[in-house]
């Protein structure tokens, strides 16, 4: 049977290196996960309370295509505590996490062959979609001196339809303070770009907070999560804010896509989005896990990073250690029993030098993960004995 060419798609390699880490677990190893971006805290207690008496109460069937009117609603308060914004509900979609979220902006917004902007490191998973929608991702190279973020000068006669931006971004944990973020969506709106604002780390942030692209303009696509912050991986919720005349063409799209979002995520994600102390709670041992790490990964040898305004990564540039940043990955696994994430998941065209560190696990983790990433480099001479 024939197959399209739409679906020749990379590999998610952060999914290959959780498979081998599984599989070295299964032989009776313990393994470090400083490679999967998820926390290892469940759902607040709260809301998994709350979809118990849910479940108790009745049967979970289909919602409304746009998500449950109160979870709407509810989220819709998040931007008013959180940003000082006052969101129409009627502009908030609930979607099946925030993949199924750019499904929906990118073919809401873009036809094929649509030539879509991202900067580069990104989240690999962008560029997939929009090869398997039939549109051309164009990688916008960063730098580290800019934060691993875009500029405005990089849209400048291009030639682009769409611009995907992270803040905070996935690998690199770097954030656009206002400044910057409303340079970008200006720069956006004299070329004609679609400006489409990654929020999923929100809330995850430590010496400032995120700013919101819906702080600057309505004129945009924002796409949020309940996965990182609300700790809710696996529970594939999430939602996106896009504008008025935009929201019964999504709808349309969603109906058909997805019917709509999983009624028991949504129960569990109303809940959630009152359970703030649990949560801040959950924010603080990251907040430590970040501290451990910057000054960690530098004592093994991993010294040249951007320190991360949020999120829970360091994006580190390995390329005085190997060109292939896959192998090394496989042997630190292999020798250290450390899953990390190599850099060409994000960057086909440098990843070869980076590796990305997660720490979203529990602080001993991340404490023993450390040690042994620090043992792993002294075999190699790459970092003095200690003492």
């Amino acid at each position: 049977m024939r197959r399209s060419k739409r679906s020749e798609v990379d590999a998610f390699i952060v999914m290959d290196v959780m498979e081998a880490a599984r599989a070295a677990e299964a032989a009776g190893r313990h393994i470090v996960h400083m490679e999967v971006g998820q926390p290892g805290t469940p759902a607040p207690e709260a809301a998994r309370k709350a979809l118990g008496r849910a479940m108790d109460a009745g049967a979970l069937g289909y919602t409304v295509a746009l998500g449950l009117p109160a979870l709407r609603a509810r989220i819709a308060g998040l931007y008013r505590e959180w940003y000082g914004l006052e969101v129409d509900p009627a502009r908030i979609v609930v979607t099946s996490g925030a993949s199924g979220a750019f499904l929906l902006a990118f073919t809401a917004l873009f036809d094929s062959g649509a030539r879509v902007a991202l900067g580069e490191p990104c989240y690999p998973s962008y560029r997939q979609i929009l090869r398997a929608l039939g549109m051309e991702p164009v990688g916008l190279r960063t730098l580290a001196e800019h934060r691993y973020q875009p500029r405005p000068e990089d849209l400048a006669g291009a030639g682009l339809d769409g611009l995907i931006v992270a803040s905070p971004s996935n690998p690199s944990g770097t954030m656009l303070d206002r400044e910057a973020m409303t340079a970008l969506i200006e720069a956006a709106a004299r070329e004609g770009v679609s400006y489409i604002s990654d929020e999923i780390y929100h809330g995850v942030h430590y010496d400032r907070p995120a700013v919101s692209a819906l702080e600057i303009s309505d004129d945009v696509y924002v796409i949020n999560s309940f996965s990182k912050y609300f700790s809710m991986t696996g529970w594939r919720v999430g939602w996106m804010v896009v504008p008025s005349d935009h929201v019964r063409t999504v709808e349309r799209l969603a109906q058909n896509m997805f019917i709509c979002p999983p009624h028991a995520s949504q129960v569990t994600a109303l809940a959630a989005l009152d359970a703030r102390e649990e949560l801040d709670a959950n924010l603080a041992v990251y907040r430590r896990n970040r501290e451990l790490m910057l000054k960690g990964l530098p004592a093994a040898g991993f010294s040249r990073i951007a320190p991360p305004d949020g999120a829970f990564y360091v994006y580190a540039d390995v390329s005085e250690f190997t060109d292939d940043s896959r192998a090394f990955a496989a042997q630190i696994l292999e020798e250290a029993g450390v899953a990390v994430t190599p850099g060409l998941d994000f960057d086909p065209h440098r990843g070869g030098g980076t590796l990305r560190f997660s720490y979203a696990a529990a602080t001993p983790e991340i404490e023993l993960g450390l040690e042994r990433l620090r043992a792993f480099m002294q075999a190699r001479g790459h970092v003095p004995p200690a003492g």
